[in-house]
């Protein structure tokens, strides 16, 4: 099943892009990964409100009917790799077309992506600056896989 990255914030920084191509390459071995970034406060506004409905708009307009969509919040359930190589599998059971995992901007995510959710999870109790949370989110999707492809996960 491919999978889908989406994650809302502005231009990412150099070693963040390096290391997001570096986990997209592994995980190709497994699947087609698509990682779209949407651009944060979209509408360039200071109203905190405004600007988290924007970007729930913008990442619904990603959105598919036929995607299983996982969202990171830090109030989501626990999860350790194995429970991450689990979902991937049960996704894949639904019927979905896509494995798609949202990640909010500074702000978090707007209330129709996480009613849209069919899973929501968080990698850490810690808040995660979204690129951190994409690095570490890209690192257990490759984890996840190893685990279900039976390999010996290695770095």
């Amino acid at each position: 099943m491919p999978m889908r990255v989406l994650t809302v914030g502005k231009k990412r920084s150099q070693g963040t892009q390096l290391l997001v191509e570096e986990y997209k390459e592994k995980l190709g071995h497994y699947c087609d990964v698509e990682d779209t970034l949407i651009k944060s406060n979209p509408k360039l506004t200071s109203d905190v409100k405004v600007q988290i409905e924007a970007e729930d708009a913008s990442m619904m307009q990603q959105l598919k009917a036929e995607d299983f969509v996982v969202v990171l919040d830090e109030n989501g359930k626990d999860v350790m790799s194995e429970q991450i190589a689990d979902l991937i599998g049960d996704a894949g059971n639904t019927g979905s077309s896509r494995l798609t995992f949202c990640i909010g901007g500074p702000y978090g995510l707007g209330i129709q992506v996480r009613e849209r959710a069919d899973a929501t999870i968080r990698l850490s109790s810690l808040v995660l600056n979204h690129q951190v949370a994409l690095i570490l989110l890209m690192e257990q999707l490759y984890r996840a896989w190893t685990i279900i492809k039976g390999q010996k996960y290695h770095h």
